[in-house]
């Protein structure tokens, strides 16, 4: 099965660099391009892609906007992969609070682009732990860490969990760490998404900053 990739970005180079290394894969394709924001959720409607590659800054809408948009008008949307040419950008920290799955700096090289649309199609995140922390540190709004997620009603075992998450272990990592099973970890992760209502890991973290109840330091 062919993975479809809209690519928007307002930078034609970018976009012909990203396409190349794209259709260069047997199992991705290029379906679709946009030089702004606008026309994002349109052209997602129509060509069903899998993962969409967002510049973050764009004339008209940019891709915080965007992001945001096209994940409240479509029942089931794209992974949003945000672009970026610095990953201390405050932008970066907005995209994903509107919904962005992760994001990637433009410098990346070859393989990590195709690593991270694979990861993304694959329903895992990409979680940069240090620049989240230090993104968070400067936007998040001040809470009250007690009370950060009281209403979620996380149990002591799955707000551990989300606290390993958020240092990017990946499930394996936090099993044996917490010298449980694989399948236990999974079960952890999934009820912390499903009672923050997030979509995935990445959002289940900055959720967990935004509310206060992990402070970056």
């Amino acid at each position: 099965m062919t993975l479809g990739v809209l690519l928007v970005d307002d930078e034609p180079l970018i976009r012909s660099g990203l396409r190349a290394i794209i259709n260069a894969e047997p199992d991705l394709a290029v379906i679709g391009e946009a030089e702004d924001g606008a026309s994002v959720t349109s052209l997602a409607r129509r060509l069903r892609p899998d993962i969409v590659l967002m510049d973050v800054r764009m004339p008209i809408i940019d891709g915080i906007e965007a992001t945001r948009r096209l994940l409240a008008n479509l029942d089931d949307p794209p992974r949003v992969l945000v672009l970026t040419t610095f990953e201390n950008d405050d932008y970066v920290f907005d995209a994903l609070r509107a919904g962005a799955s992760g994001f990637l700096l433009k410098r990346a090289r070859p393989d990590e682009v195709i690593r991270a649309i694979r990861l993304l199609a694959a329903g895992e995140s990409l979680l940069f732990p240090t620049a989240i922390r230090e993104l968070a540190a400067r936007c998040s709004p001040a809470e009250t860490p007690a009370r950060g997620l009281d209403a979620a009603g996380l149990t002591d075992r799955e707000a551990e969990v989300l606290r390993l998450v958020a240092q990017g272990l990946s499930n394996a990592e936090i099993a044996s760490q917490l010298i449980v099973s694989l399948e236990t970890v999974k079960s952890h992760v999934a009820h912390v998404l499903t009672k923050l209502d997030a979509r995935d890991r990445t959002q289940a973290v900055i959720r967990a900053y935004e509310s206060g109840f992990i402070i970056p330091r």
